[in-house]
């Protein structure tokens, strides 16, 4: 069968940006702390996955609602044969602080389609339930099933695909819309390490009474804050003032109380980049250090201004690991916590093969010494890796280089997306290689024009592996 793809997805472009904004619209980051027996992550991953069932009942497929954790929209033949998965989410992380424009109303401007969850995952994964649509809309016929499967936790511990899977049928090759072009076909290991220092003991008249810093452990802290007791406000608020602009950063120094209340603003990321970013912690951490702290205040402070300030690579950390294959390893301190009950900093590690995350607590714990003790946070993630001359691999590549005329090439990255837990499992697409990524940062955007051309290489990638 001949088809003109990108004819065909031309014709719902604006179909597929009104179903874009009605979903952005949706603050569906996870939320525990409002989760019922209804909606185990909160309501706003439910309504995410409700949204897009609702256009699978309105587009005339077939569709299943998983616990309102997971959900599934299916075509083509339900043989035996061998299921076609193409894994989305839509969960988002939070907005947090930086925008321009309302986060989760989405807003078009210079070609940019902005708003939270429009590359990370709303705008990808909505392109590749258009490309099946438009398939089922052409009378096109698969010999093999594809089901399009939402999940609702990829931004968080992936609670959602993993209860889908204890019920549902396993797909037997998989591709994730939640990355970049050309193809994802290998993810570093990932695993969080909780950093605890125990006993807050402070003796001296300078006492740190809060740090805090983070939302998610996936995102470089945007914004950091901290109070102080026992320092001279006006000579602090001056060499604050100074620190900010000496590092090209915003922040300020209010006094209450006899206390000081810190807030510095820096540049969020993705924790797998987070050399894309300004930490706003570990720089609120390197002025603070300066200061006559005692006890575990003073552990803290110089742990994340000495060691974790910068140390994109795990080095000063002793962490540090390469792979010919897969590159460095990668660290981000992203959620900092130190108060009267918890002095902890979460540090999020992208490792290649040959290392582990036994021997990452081990570096780490030798790091730190006595101070601090180091545990995983939940479970590693172990690396992953499909070949390129896979027949999945060399199929989407192909299609690409149809699509594009852009030469196809592997690519291994520190982020993980749902293709990580399936052996036969690939990212693909739809940021476009050369496009900054901006996914978990303030003013998240898709380019418009992308996000058409990925709907045309969904369509292919759809046709070429199950027709």
């Amino acid at each position: 069968m001949t088809l003109n793809y990108k004819e065909l997805a031309k014709k719902y472009e604006a179909d597929l940006l009104e179903d874009l904004k009605n979903l952005v619209a949706i603050d569906s980051s996870r939320d525990v702390e409002h989760k019922t027996d209804e909606f185990p992550l909160g309501p706003g991953p439910a309504k995410g996955l409700q949204q897009y069932l609702d256009y699978a009942k309105r587009d005339g497929f077939t569709f299943k609602n998983v616990d309102n954790l997971a959900g599934r929209v299916e075509y083509g033949e339900a043989t035996e044969d061998d299921v076609l998965g193409i894994i989305a989410h839509a969960d988002v992380v939070p907005a947090g602080d930086g925008w321009d424009t309302e986060p989760f109303t989405m807003v078009e401007k210079d070609g940019k389609l902005y708003g939270r969850g429009t590359a990370d995952d709303k705008g990808p994964g909505l392109a590749a339930y258009y490309a099946l649509k438009i398939l089922k809309d052409e009378g096109v016929k698969l010999s093999k099933p594809v089901h399009f499967i939402i999940g609702t936790d990829e931004e968080s511990n992936w609670e959602g695909l993993t209860h889908y899977l204890k019920s549902e049928r396993r797909p037997d090759i998989v591709f994730s819309p939640d990355a970049e072009f050309p193809i994802i076909n290998g993810e570093k290991g990932i695993a969080t390490f909780i950093v605890d220092f125990k006993n807050n003991t402070q003796d001296g008249d300078v006492k740190l009474v809060s740090f805090a810093a983070g939302q998610r452990t996936n995102m470089v802290p945007h914004t950091a804050y901290a109070t102080v007791s026992g320092l001279d406000f006006a000579k602090v608020e001056s060499d604050f003032a100074e620190f900010l602009k000496a590092n090209q950063l915003t922040g300020d120094a209010t006094e209450e109380n006899g206390q000081i209340n810190f807030t510095l603003t820096g540049k969020g990321a993705h924790g797998s980049e987070p050399e894309l970013g300004r930490n706003a912690a570990t720089y609120l951490a390197q002025f603070l250090v300066n200061f006559d702290f005692s006890g575990q205040a003073k552990h803290y402070l110089e742990f994340a201004a000495n060691t974790l300030h910068e140390d994109f690579k795990g080095e000063k950390a002793g962490i540090a690991h390469h792979d010919d294959l897969m590159g460095d390893a990668s660290s981000s301190p992203n959620i900092f916590a130190f108060n009267e009950d918890n002095q902890t900093i979460a540090i999020n590690v992208r490792y290649p093969q040959g290392t582990s995350d036994d021997k990452i607590t081990a570096g780490l714990q030798q790091t730190i010494g006595d101070a601090a003790t180091v545990f995983v946070d939940g479970h590693a993630q172990e690396p992953h890796y499909v070949s390129k001359d896979s027949e999945l691999v060399q199929t989407l590549l192909r299609v690409y280089e149809n699509q594009t005329g852009n030469k196809g090439h592997e690519q291994i990255i520190g982020g993980g997306t749902y293709a990580h837990i399936f052996d036969n499992g690939v990212a693909f697409g739809a940021q476009p290689e050369t496009q900054e990524n901006v996914m978990h940062q303030p003013n998240e955007y898709m380019l418009k024009q992308a996000l058409f051309d990925a709907v045309a290489i969904y369509m292919e990638a759809i046709y070429e592996l199950a027709k």
